[in-house]
């Protein structure tokens, strides 16, 4: 009985030492699967620079954390300012890294913005002044450049259309004003679209991005840009997991430009675009939600003259599929300017294939509005909304051409309307694909509907959408 108690106790040991050991093989092999950084940050991280602005005076959006003017302000999207700036001086503000020996350096425009003075601060404390080169506030991308002693140590631009999501990414900065802190993590989505500007199509990664790390680059496993770091989502300011990175694919198309000419110039095509919906979709006999809806064409724009129409679903651009809405401005705007492209659009039921001759984007100020109160003499419909026409007063205060089309004077706050986004001040060109040049007609129209929905094509200072009211 002892003997086989000491045998069992023996056994009972060595099961114990193996499984010990065969655990510690695991935890190693885990180890060992883990990337390891130290030398992308090492080579990488020399070329990382700091930058800090005099400001005439300091701007709102500087103190309080929110973007440039002229920016959409979403609380929910900080953009890295920092940190209270004492008045007239903010001090590490933002990040950046340099791109030629020479001294180029890549940054995000709002990191220079309002700035009399820029000073970039080397990864060995050497201290420049730094002149603007130029800003693309489109593209939240800026270039500046210094005159260095001594050739500077560029980084390598690599591929981020190659970038995979749960591919482990480094972002490197100034976080805090902390100077060349790293954070690991991976990319956790790709071709995000934020409402930041008309070229969203923002690389999500889970590496800490914290106020100052604005400007700095995403590096890949190989020590490759791949991101210019420009936002995070927020609640508490701080980093919550959830950052975003300009892909360096569009800011090198920028940043060449910005070299060259001081300045971006971006194809053109003249149309007003909106996503397909599953319910466009089925209101104007579609298969699928995919491609650019037209709402909207430019007065002798290259779409006009290609004979683009209103409705016209953009599915192919040059040979290149429209899956999503937000791939047609920037395919458009890298074409170049006087070059022909080829556009694929469904059209009542039918494919066709255009021409057109991608013209320069003109830099005209948006109007906006005023969604003042008519004459409410029409009765609301059952669609919640009243509508009056245009009269010559009311085309006087809201600065409207006097065309077709109605203006909406009431929204219920439950109605249809109200729930597509409907407001007090926009203008109804159509109702179900048909013009309105009064609210008779209007009403008409509304009245011989015998949907269980109504489209109409909506205007809102510049821009034109289809909305689609549904009752409920």
């Amino acid at each position: 009985m002892k003997a086989r108690a000491k045998r069992r106790g023996f056994e009972f040991f060595l099961g114990a030492v193996l499984a010990a050991a065969l655990s510690a093989a695991v935890a190693q092999a885990s180890v060992a699967a883990l990337p390891s950084f130290t030398g992308v940050a090492k080579s990488v991280s020399p070329a990382v620079v700091n930058i800090s602005i005099t400001a005439a005076a300091a701007p709102a959006s500087l103190s309080q954390g929110g973007p440039p003017a002229g920016r959409q302000h979403d609380p929910f999207f900080d953009r890295f300012f920092g940190g209270q700036p004492a008045p007239r001086t903010a001090r590490s503000l933002g990040s950046g890294f340099v791109l030629t020996a020479d001294g180029y350096i890549a940054t995000n425009a709002h990191v220079v913005a309002n700035a009399s003075r820029v000073t970039v601060r080397l990864a060995d404390k050497k201290e420049y002044t730094a002149k603007i080169v130029g800003v693309d506030e489109k593209t939240d991308v800026a270039l500046i450049k210094i005159e260095p002693a001594a050739p500077l140590q560029p980084v390598e631009l690599g591929d981020s259309g190659n970038l995979e999501v749960g591919e482990w990414v480094m972002a490197i900065g100034s976080p805090f004003g902390l100077e060349q802190t790293v954070t690991v993590g991976v990319v956790s989505a790709k071709a995000r679209v934020l409402g930041a500007g008309p070229y969203d199509d923002f690389i999500q990664t889970d590496a800490a991005i914290n106020p100052g790390n604005s400007g700095g680059p995403l590096v890949d496993g190989e020590g490759r840009v791949v991101g210019i770091n420009t936002a995070i989502s927020s609640r508490s300011g701080g980093n919550e997991g959830v950052g975003f990175a300009i892909p360096v694919g569009l800011a090198k198309n920028v940043l060449d430009q910005l070299r060259a000419n001081g300045h971006v110039e971006r194809g053109w095509l003249g149309v007003g675009i909106q996503e397909v919906t599953p319910e466009l979709a089925s209101s104007f006999d579609l298969t699928d939600a995919s491609g650019a809806l037209v709402a909207s064409i430019a007065p002798g724009g290259p779409a006009e003259r290609a004979g683009l129409e209103r409705g016209d679903v953009i599915v192919e651009f040059d040979g290149r599929p429209i899956a999503d809405s937000h791939q047609l401005p920037a395919l458009v705007a890298e074409t170049q300017v006087g070059s022909q492209a080829r556009l694929t659009v469904l059209r009542a039921g039918g494919r066709e294939t255009l021409e057109v001759t991608i013209a320069n984007l003109p830099d005209e100020p948006e109007r906006r509005l005023s969604a003042r109160d008519g004459d409410a003499t029409e009765a609301a419909t059952r669609w919640g909304l009243a509508v009056t026409d245009i009269t010559p007063q009311l085309a006087r205060g809201n600065r409207l051409a006097r065309d077709h089309g109605v203006i909406v004077t009431g929204v219920e706050p439950s109605g249809p309307a109200a729930e597509a986004g409907i407001q007090a001040g926009d203008i109804v060109r159509e109702v179900n694909r048909a013009a309105v040049e009064s609210s008779t007609e209007f009403r008409d129209a509304v009245r011989s509907s015998k949907r269980e929905s109504l489209l109409l094509l909506v205007q809102r200072g510049e821009v034109t959408s289809f909305q689609l009211l549904k009752q409920s």
